[in-house]
């Protein structure tokens, strides 16, 4: 196990190892360190990571100075008026882009434009029409709709920030079976995200619920009650009850029992031989 730095760059989740180069670094500092794309401004939130690392890393080239959070704090300040710029230029060429976002590298040298589109977008005019005003290198990158969310940030149907730009480093695979072990509606409205796409959350608690989902009846099934043969209404997987309908003498009676108390036969067997495809988070929700 070797000790390492840990460290986010500008509000991403994705945390980053490098070797503290013999600084003494704290949760928190701005650091300046090398990357694929240069130097970079970045910030330590571990100072001292135990971690398994194959390759030698990169070590931080020092402590951020004052002059450093300065040009941190312009190349942010040029941005909304790149934004503006490329928008103009890509109007006038015509082209089928939507800008998200811009952003400058830490030394100036380039300047890296996010976009999103329907398909593949001819877009080598454009640079240079960007490059006669920038007069640095321009790179377009084109994303795609969860990226778009994760960038452009946003309160989700929870009420909170989206994971995606708050608290996940990486996107998880999410299918549409997540949302039938949870036993939620399948309606798009409830369980889409800002991007449209099924929410990043379905996959949180997954496995207990995959767990759990075994464990119970099918609603609508018959099973054997303390009280009788009674017909499933509703599960909660959360405290293992099931309610269940009860006809006595011609009334109908409804019950809660611990699914330990209940005698059944689920067709565990079928369920575990029909497998169903995993569907990848780029899939489209059903349609009601």
């Amino acid at each position: 196990m070797a000790k390492v730095v840990v460290i986010k760059f500008k509000g991403n989740c994705k945390p980053y190892y490098f070797s503290s180069g013999g600084l003494t670094l704290s949760r928190g500092e701005g650091v300046i360190v090398e990357t694929s794309r240069g130097l970079e401004y970045g910030i330590v939130v571990e100072p001292e990571w135990e971690a398994e690392i194959s390759t030698p890393l990169k070590p931080v080239v020092r402590v951020a100075t004052e002059k450093d959070l300065k040009t941190v704090e312009y190349n942010v300040s040029r941005r909304a008026e790149a934004i503006r710029i490329c928008k103009e230029k890509v109007a006038a060429r015509g082209l089928g882009m939507k800008i998200i976002s811009c952003e400058f590298t830490f030394d100036g040298s380039k300047v890296i434009f996010c976009f999103s589109a329907e398909g593949r977008v001819d877009f080598r005019e454009l640079v240079k029409d960007l490059a006669s005003v920038f007069h640095i290198r321009i790179e377009l990158r084109q994303v795609g709709i969860r990226d778009e969310t994760r960038i452009l940030g946003g309160v989700a149907p929870c009420g909170r920030e989206c994971c995606c730009a708050s608290c996940m480093p990486d996107f998880r695979k999410v299918s549409i079976k997540m949302a039938k072990n949870q036993g939620l509606s399948l309606n798009p409205t409830k369980i889409s995200g800002l991007c449209g796409r099924l929410m990043c959350c379905l996959s949180y608690e997954n496995e207990y619920y995959a767990g759990a989902f075994k464990k119970m009846p099918k609603i609508g099934s018959t099973v054997g009650t303390p009280e009788g043969p009674a017909t499933v209404i509703t599960t909660n997987m959360l405290n293992m009850q099931v309610r269940v309908k009860i006809e006595k003498d011609g009334n109908l009676f409804y019950r809660d029992f611990p699914v330990g108390d209940l005698t059944f036969r689920r067709a565990a067997d079928k369920a575990e031989k029909e497998t169903e495809p995993e569907e990848d988070e780029s899939d489209k929700i059903p349609e009601e």
